[in-house]
C-alpha cells in the first residue's frame, strides 16, 4: 500500500511522526510532500533529522505569502505529485493550509484522504484555521478523531458514523516519542556550557541550560495575531507578569511578537522585569525539555494545550474560546483571556494552592495513551482489506431519507435500532445524564433521545 502524507508545518511534521513510524514498521510504501511553507534549512531538514524521521520525497517550496496565493501554489505542486505517484490514500493532519491544499486535491483526483485531529471546532470563523479543519473535514473519506466530542461535532454536521474513528490525538504520542529523543539528545549541563560560551550582553542570549534548571518556571508563548497585534490585550499580559514574582517566566519569543511589544512601547518593561527571561525561538526538542520542567504554561497556542495535558502540567490560555475543549472540561486547562486579573488569580492560585494544582496536574488525558498512530494504521489496513478506498460514481438510484428524534422505549443498542428502523443514527442524547453521546454499535439506547436519517426506499 502506498500512502502519501502532506506536511507543511512543524506541528504536523511532529503529529504525524508517530504514523510514520508505523507506516515503515509494517512495510508500506510511504510518500512524503512538503510543501514548504516553513522552507529554510533549520524548519525543513534539519528537524526531519531531529526527529529522527526519513527526508520527504517532494518539497514544493512554496514559501510564504498570502493565503490565496500559498494555498494555490501548494494545490498545483501536490496536484503534480499525486497525479504521477497514484498513492492510494492521503493523510493530512490538522487545520493548516497544506491541509486545505491536500485534501482538496485528493478528493479532485478521486483519491481517498484521511484527515488526523478531524472534527475539532472553534466555532470562531475569523479564525483561518477554523475554514481550513471544516473544509478539509468536507473533503475526507475517514475522520481519525481525537475525543467523543469532535466525533459529535462531525456527526451533528452529517458525515456518517461508520467513518468516525476516535483514536485520540497522536500529540500524545509525539510528546512521549520526541521527549525520549531530547533527553537523549541534549544535557543540561553541556546546554550550559555551551551557551555560555556563546552568550554575550542581549538578554535574549541568556542562558537556556542555565534557565532550565530553576524552580517554578513558567513557560509562556505568545503569536497569535488577534493578541499581539492589539496593544491593550499585550498591556495586559506584560502587567500580568510584573506581578508574578515567584515564578521564573521563559519565554522563548517569536520576532514578530518581540516586533509589536515594541511598536506598543512594552518591550523594555517586560525587559527589565527581573523575573521575565527573554530568549530567542527554541528548536523543538530543546522546547519540549523546557515544558517537562515547566511548573505552569502561560500560552495562545492550540497545540501547548494538548502537550500540557499529556505532560501533566497547568496551563493558562490566553485565548476567549477553544478547539481544545476537552482539556478545560478535564481540568488541565483554563481560559483566561488577556484579562490581567484572570492570569494573575490563576497563577497564584495554582503556585498556592495545592489542592488545586494537584487537581490540574492530575487531570485525565482526553487525548489516549500514546497509541493513536498505531490505531490509526490498523483502520487503513483493515479497510484496505474490505476495499473501502474504491471512490467510484453510483450505479444505484439515490433513496431519499428524512431525519427525525425519537424517544427509544426498547431496550436495543445502536446497530439494533438502526437495522429495525432502515437508519443512520447520528447522536444520541441522554435527558438523565443531560449529555449527547456518540453512536458506538453496542451504545444501550433505552430512555434516551435519537437523531437519525431514516432511508425511504
Amino acid at each position: 500500500m502506498k500512502i502519501s502524507i502532506v506536511l507543511g508545518t512543524r506541528p504536523e511534521i511532529i503529529k504525524m511522526a508517530s504514523i510514520i513510524d508505523e507506516i515503515k514498521l509494517r512495510g508500506h510504501q510511504l510518500l512524503l510532500i512538503h510543501t514548504g511553507q516553513h522552507y529554510d534549512h533549520e524548519m525543513s531538514d534539519q528537524f526531519f533529522e531531529e526527529l529522527e524521521l526519513p527526508t520527504p520525497n517532494y518539497n514544493i517550496g512554496v514559501g510564504s505569502g498570502s493565503h490565496g496565493k500559498q494555498t494555490g501554489k501548494m494545490m498545483e505542486g501536490i496536484e503534480k505529485v499525486l497525479i504521477a505517484e497514484k498513492p492510494d490514500i492521503l493523510l493530512v493532519q490538522g487545520d493548516t493550509n497544506a491541509v486545505l491544499a491536500g485534501a482538496l486535491v485528493a478528493t479532485k483526483l478521486h483519491i481517498p484522504v484521511g484527515h488526523v485531529e478531524a472534527g475539532l471546532r472553534s466555532y470562531d470563523n475569523t479564525m483561518p484555521e477554523e475554514i481550513n479543519r471544516k473544509a478539509a473535514d468536507v473533503c475526507s473519506m475517514f475522520y481519525f478523531v481525537p475525543t467523543t466530542e469532535s466525533a459529535i461535532n462531525l456527526s451533528l454536521e452529517g458525515i456518517l458514523r461508520s467513518h468516525i474513528y476516535v483514536t485520540g490525538n497522536t500529540v500524545v504520542d509525539a510528546c512521549f516519542r520526541n521527549l525520549k529523543i531530547a533527553k537523549k539528545r541534549f544535557d543540561l549541563d553541556d546546554l550550559a556550557k555551551d551557551n555560555n560560551n556563546n552568550n554575550n550582553n542581549n538578554n535574549e542570549n541568556e542562558n537556556f541550560g542555565n534557565l532550565i534548571k530553576l524552580d517554578n518556571i513558567l513557560t509562556l508563548t505568545m503569536h497569535r495575531a488577534e493578541n499581539v497585534d492589539n496593544k491593550k490585550r499585550m498591556t495586559n499580559v506584560v502587567n500580568a507578569l510584573s506581578e508574578l514574582t515567584d515564578l521564573n517566566i521563559i519565554f522563548p519569543i517569536h520576532p514578530r511578537t518581540k516586533k509589536q511589544l515594541a511598536e506598543f512601547d512594552l518591550y523594555d518593561k517586560l525587559d527589565s522585569l527581573d523575573n521575565v527571561h527573554l530568549i530567542k525561538p527554541l528548536g523543538y526538542l530543546e522546547f519540549l525539555l523546557l515544558l517537562s520542567k515547566s511548573r505552569l504554561i502561560l500560552t495562545d497556542s492550540g497545540g501547548l494545550q494538548e502537550e500540557a495535558i499529556t505532560l501533566d502540567i497547568p496551563v493558562l490560555t490566553l485565548r476567549y474560546n477553544t478547539e481544545r475543549p476537552e482539556t478545560v472540561t478535564a481540568g488541565g486547562n483554563i481560559l483566561v483571556g488577556c484579562n490581567n486579573e484572570n492570569i494573575v488569580d490563576s497563577a497564584n492560585k495554582i503556585l498556592n494552592d495545592k489542592e488545586f494544582y494537584s487537581k490540574m496536574v492530575s487531570a485525565r488525558n482526553p487525548y489516549g495513551d500514546g497509541t493513536s498512530g498505531k490505531q490509526i494504521l490498523d483502520i487503513i489496513e483493515k479497510k484496505l482489506e474490505l476495499e473501502m478506498f474504491k471512490i467510484e460514481a453510483p450505479d444505484d438510484i439515490m433513496n431519499s431519507f428524512v431525519t427525525k428524534m425519537t424517544q427509544v422505549i426498547d431496550d436495543i443498542d445502536v446497530s439494533e435500532f438502526e437495522e429495525k428502523n432502515n437508519a443512520v443514527v447520528r447522536i444520541v442524547y441522554s435527558e438523565k445524564q443531560d449529555t449527547m453521546e456518540f453512536p458506538t454499535d453496542n451504545l444501550k439506547l433505552k430512555g434516551k433521545y435519537v437523531l437519525f436519517d431514516r432511508i425511504m426506499n
